[in-house]
């Protein structure tokens, strides 16, 4: 299908529901208008929450389902709503015509997808992490672009790697801002700003060994903590009551708009390891104790981590092994080697793409104007 001029001013993005997914949708949006593109977000009914996030943008729920649910009749269910949620994004891109769909992956992107490839749109995906996800390999073969946040993600197919290119992970407005405060190591008997966080999906174990593995530091390192801690709705009576119980004072919430500047006033951050978090982190150059989520499909989370931690900015614990006291062994040897925190703190902004989000939208702006999606090396 051939695009009409008008077309050329509207991008449609299409992802999952949950911050890892919505978060470079988000930094893209922002980008491409301020480039006089208008932007459209496809995702679906947990995604709405994210709507203030999106202020320049259309935000549109459709239906959608995974097939990896067990049980036949869960999977049924999972078809129909594809289908649904396909003739509905249909006819959102017969009303709106987009000129380009970009997928961030997680099911929910997929009827946009379908919808987008049954009507000869221009396509393409961005893949967060250093493992494809389901969705993405799924229409990878079929998009005309792809954009990684890491070079050699596995799974990504050979007959697809002359179409892909390396663009970093985009990030928001807001990391972008607050990665040009610099990190300063904590000094001898000064305060200790330790920051948690777990993200929208497995936060609960840090609820429970966090604040057990604090109240097994030695009282001068205690003594000095300013903790802040999200955790989910449902654990915060919980939470609190734990830390109520070993004597030490946490801020704590479900949600902090703030986040990234929360991240760049830490001296080091426990958290999980999904792509927008590791690439935030890089971004803003903040050392992480990282517990990649246990059952991750296909292990994303920990292929993460592994790539920050052995660029040396921050330390892998696997779930199954975390404890109380491993983790205190840890703090007690980080805090106590304030000159270690600034390595890893400078060997993760080293790891930081902040031009990630350029990089994207000029993949998207040659796309539009029916070029390749990257750049062709010269040749002589």
């Amino acid at each position: 299908m051939m695009n009409k001029p008008q077309d050329i001013l509207t991008v449609m993005l299409s992802a999952g529901g949950t911050g890892g997914h919505l978060f470079p949708a988000q930094a893209l949006a922002q980008e491409l208008n301020r480039r006089s593109r208008r932007t459209i977000l496809i995702t679906d009914e947990r995604g709405l929450k994210w709507r203030q996030s999106f202020p320049d943008t259309d935000v549109c729920a459709v239906p959608s389902g995974t097939t990896e649910q067990a049980g036949w009749l869960n999977r049924f269910r999972a078809v129909i709503r594809l289908i649904f949620g396909t003739l509905k994004a249909w006819s959102l891109m017969r009303a709106k015509r987009p000129a380009l769909v970009i997928g961030f992956g997680g099911y929910p992107m997929l009827p946009a997808m379908f919808a987008a490839l049954l009507t000869r749109r221009v396509t393409a995906i961005h893949e967060q992490n250093g493992v494809m996800g389901r969705a993405n390999r799924l229409v990878a073969p079929r998009v005309q672009g792809i954009a990684l946040t890491f070079a050699s993600p596995k799974f990504l197919r050979p007959a697809d790697r002359r179409k892909a290119g390396v663009t970093g992970n985009p990030v928001r407005d807001s990391v972008i801002e607050a990665g040009r405060t610099a990190y300063r190591p904590p000094e001898h008997r000064s305060s200790l700003h330790l920051l948690v966080f777990g993200g929208s999906q497995g936060a609960r174990v840090l609820s429970e060994v966090v604040p057990a593995a604090l109240a097994l530091l030695a009282s001068d390192i205690s003594a000095r903590l300013q903790i802040t801690q999200q955790c989910r709705d449902e654990d915060l009576a919980r939470l609190r009551n734990a830390y109520e119980l070993t004597g030490l004072t946490a801020e704590l919430g479900s949600f902090f708009p703030d986040l990234p500047q929360r991240m760049a006033d830490a001296h080091l951050v426990i958290c999980r390891s999904g792509a927008s978090t590791v690439c935030e982190l890089s971004v803003i150059g903040r050392p992480a104790i990282l517990i990649p989520l246990k059952g991750a499909l296909d292990g994303d989370q920990a292929a993460n981590a592994r790539i920050l931690t052995e660029a040396g900015g921050g330390w892998m614990i696997d779930e199954k092994n975390l404890t109380p006291q491993l983790l205190a062994d840890r703090l007690t040897e980080l805090f106590s080697d304030p000159p270690e925190l600034a390595r890893a703190a400078s060997a993760a902004k080293a790891q930081g793409r902040p031009d990630a989000v350029r990089a994207l939208a000029d993949m998207a702006e040659r796309l539009m104007a029916g070029q390749s999606p990257f750049p062709q090396p010269e040749t002589a």
